[in-house]
């Protein structure tokens, strides 16, 4: 069986109710989910995983990344994740410049870590409404797809 780790940082509870929906969607598919809040995570466990995902708020006028998530993003740049599939999402405000910069950030670590990109990011404005469950199930199914 296929196992998959969320690592989030959530403000207000929206990125972590979005991680609650990637996670229904992959153990809908067989998969097994761990879901873990970035202060007790550590890089390294993506190494365990087959599926590693990252979910983040997007912090402040210029787009920086959690103080929360900063060694955790650092950390995850110096790891082999070569064979794993990987899946970003996010929440921030539309209202600033960078939107959602975190989930960019992410994503660009990942790549650099040799992992393959298993399905599209998402981007939340806030917190998810219809169409973002659909595209947060999407991301889901999309990696669910690539571990079968």
């Amino acid at each position: 069986m296929a196992e998959a780790l969320i690592v989030f940082a959530s403000l207000t509870g929206n990125t972590e109710q979005m991680a609650d929906i990637v996670a229904e969607a992959l153990e809908a598919r067989g998969i097994d989910v761990e879901i873990v809040d970035s202060m007790q995570a550590d890089a390294q466990d993506f190494l365990d995983y087959d599926i590693c995902i990252v979910g983040s708020y997007t912090y402040g006028v210029d787009g920086v990344l959690p103080d929360e998530m900063i060694d955790f993003h650092e950390e995850l740049g110096e790891l082999d994740l070569t064979g794993k599939f990987f899946g970003v999402f996010g929440s921030g405000d539309d209202f600033y410049d960078y939107f959602c910069a975190a989930v960019d950030f992410f994503e660009d670590q990942f790549i650099k870590t040799g992992a393959t990109k298993g399905g599209d990011s998402v981007k939340v404005n806030l917190n998810a409404e219809d169409e973002d469950i659909v595209n947060l199930q999407a991301l889901a199914n999309a990696l669910a797809d690539k571990v079968e």
